[in-house]
């Protein structure tokens, strides 16, 4: 079992900087690849990002080149640097992992975070 806590969203103005880290339990985080999907109101959750084990990364179009997914496999931590924020990239952010290596789907990944509010206004 992998349990998952997310931290670090809030409100920030449009053009602005978050960093959400993810939190996870369990002595095998390094062998689960880490992602990131995000769930505006009324819209289907989306994929954001994934890490693999090795630190291979892949991107959603709609963040690549702003947003940067990491890990730290020491800390049992993902990170995810979000930059030029838009009033669009405002959703629940949920940390989630998976035995599969980079998955893009929800289906494929086995555990959930609760999720953490970003919402880009001024």
């Amino acid at each position: 079992q992998v349990q998952l806590v997310e931290s670090g969203g809030g409100l920030v103005q449009p053009g602005g900087s978050l960093r959400l880290s993810c939190a996870a339990s369990g002595r095998t985080f390094s062998s689960y690849a880490m992602g990131w999907f995000r769930q505006a109101s009324g819209k289907e959750r989306e994929f954001v990002a994934t890490i693999s084990w090795s630190a291979n990364t892949d991107y959603a179009d709609s963040v690549k080149g702003r947003f940067t997914i990491s890990r730290d496999n020491a800390k049992n931590t993902v990170y995810l640097q979000m930059n030029s924020l838009k009033p669009e990239d405002t959703a629940v952010y949920y940390c989630v992992a998976s035995i599969k290596y980079m998955p893009t789907m929800y289906q494929e990944y086995n555990f959930w975070g609760q999720g953490t509010q970003v919402t880009v206004s001024s």
